[in-house]
């Protein structure tokens, strides 16, 4: 898949982990170690799907993740997550990561991607996602 720059002006979901990428998280290129903003993506998915599941959630698929430009040093690396479907044991979380770069404030997309949680019990089982009823559910808006 051909993927242009960016030309997203506002990230889609909501901020879930804001953090500052330091001198220890990079590459031998002096860049951001992708395996570190991964990360970053999956715990703010994570957070996002166990919200969805009232639970325990565990990772099982990451579809198509595009590392779009580089996160510098210094750089905020901005992550928004908007669950996309929630199924009967799993969730689909569409995460966005953007830098907010260190001496500009200029914000751009880095990569995005659509993880995929399951709801798990103590022993690590699947089970159902506990439906959450909305105000608007139970007036039937």
């Amino acid at each position: 898949m051909n993927r242009s720059p960016s030309v997203e002006l506002e990230p889609r979901g909501e901020l879930t982990v804001r953090l500052i990428a330091m001198p220890g998280d990079t590459n031998a290129n002096g860049d951001i170690f992708g395996g570190w903003v991964l990360s970053q993506m999956d715990q703010a998915g994570g957070i996002a799907a166990a919200e969805t599941a009232h639970g325990r959630v565990v990772t099982i698929a990451i579809d198509a993740l595009t590392f779009i430009r580089p996160v510098k040093v210094g750089d905020v690396l901005c992550v928004y997550t908007a669950v996309d479907h929630v199924g009967r044991t799993s969730i689909k979380v569409h995460i966005e990561a953007w830098a907010q770069r260190f001496r500009t404030h200029h914000r751009e997309k880095v990569t995005d991607a659509t993880f995929t949680f399951v709801a798990v019990d103590d022993s690590g089982r699947p089970r159902p996602v506990i439906a959450k009823t909305t105000a608007a559910d139970a007036n039937g808006i």
